[in-house]
């Protein structure tokens, strides 16, 4: 899965150098997003100037401030667009490198259950993940970086919290103990749902395979058989809807309330009077970005539940490949 690309000549170019690139832009388009983060604190100051003293400031003024926004937001849209279509084709050459790796060994592993489907469907979905999982882990990262910091200055604000009193950069303590909070609480929800998933993969597999089987042969996929693969897809589709039911109860309940955690911990402030408008949406935006960059496991868990199971699958036909006498053909070469 990765040494294909990764230590493959024919894709060095495209694996490290490529991979480089998307880094580089990730980290741009994460520090426009502390400019615009910057703007919105000055802008709702100004905003909360005007109510308090109306007339204090003019048409030309405003458009102004506008302007500055525009102009950034410009420039992030069009990084964000050329960046998601260059990672798209990326991520399709480490898939390529990944198939022709599996096509080479053919040879080797066509007796296994659902071959067809590793080399077509898992690939495809493992590049699908990659693209979307380890994009968000990158940006989650580089959030963390860039904004960490300014929440650490922020804090200095917040120097008291509701029902626990003074604490040294409490902002950053608070997000940080939500994130694990709700880290902890959904992986212990769907501890099942690796195992689940990698199991509803085999017999979909089972029932896909006996369908092409009968393409061609009128004694396979015969009804009887048909129905009961069909029950053991069904029985495992089931077992599915259920746990993620009450997994999905805790992750949403925790996703919608851990909104009102930033405010909560500016309410000493805010009654107080000390916090400002602009303060207030700026310590918001920044609370929201660090507490989302640690809840990175939270918002991605059903993502990467599909991803063990599509790499547990994968990683068994890689032992077969392994495992397998090497009697015709040869595999690509990995250096």
């Amino acid at each position: 899965m990765f040494q294909s690309f990764f230590r493959n000549r024919q894709w060095w170019l495209w694996a490290w150098v490529g991979g480089a690139l998307i880094v580089g832009v990730t980290w741009y388009k994460v520090q426009l997003t502390v400019e615009l983060n910057s703007w919105y604190g000055s802008f709702y100051d100004y905003i909360q100037g005007i109510l308090q003293k109306p007339g204090s400031s003019n048409a030309q003024e405003f458009f102004a401030q506008v302007l500055v926004f525009a102009k950034i937001a410009g420039i992030f849209v069009g990084v964000a667009v050329m960046l998601e279509f260059f990672v798209k084709h990326w991520v399709f050459r480490w898939r390529t490198a990944l198939t022709e790796f599996y096509s080479a060994n053919w040879h080797k592993v066509r007796h296994i259950e659902g071959a067809s489907q590793r080399v077509q469907d898992d690939t495809y979905r493992f590049a699908k993940i990659m693209e979307s999982l380890g994009v968000s882990l990158m940006r989650s990262v580089m959030t963390l970086v860039a904004f960490l910091p300014i929440l650490w200055t922020l804090s200095a604000k917040v120097p008291d919290l509701p029902f626990v009193g003074a604490v040294s950069q409490s902002l950053v303590w608070t997000a940080l103990m939500s994130a694990i909070f709700g880290t902890v609480l959904l992986a212990s929800v769907g501890i099942k749902l690796p195992g689940l998933e990698f199991n509803n993969q085999r017999v979909e597999a089972a029932y896909r395979k006996e369908l092409v089987l009968g393409e061609d042969n009128p004694e396979r996929a015969t009804p009887p058989t048909l129905a009961d693969i069909w029950t053991q897809v069904r029985s495992n589709h089931f077992r599915l809807f259920f746990h993620y039911a009450y997994f999905d109860v805790a992750r949403f309940f925790y996703l919608q309330y851990s909104g009102l955690i930033p405010l909560i911990a500016m309410s000493p402030g805010l009654l107080a009077g000390t916090i400002t408008l602009g303060l207030m949406q700026q310590i918001t935006n920044v609370f929201e970005r660090v507490e989302s960059s640690f809840q990175f496991l939270v918002n991605s868990w059903s993502t990467i539940v599909e991803l063990i199971s599509v790499y547990k699958r994968l990683k068994a036909f890689e032992l077969a490949i392994r495992n397998a006498p090497d009697e015709v053909g040869s595999a690509l070469t990995v250096e």
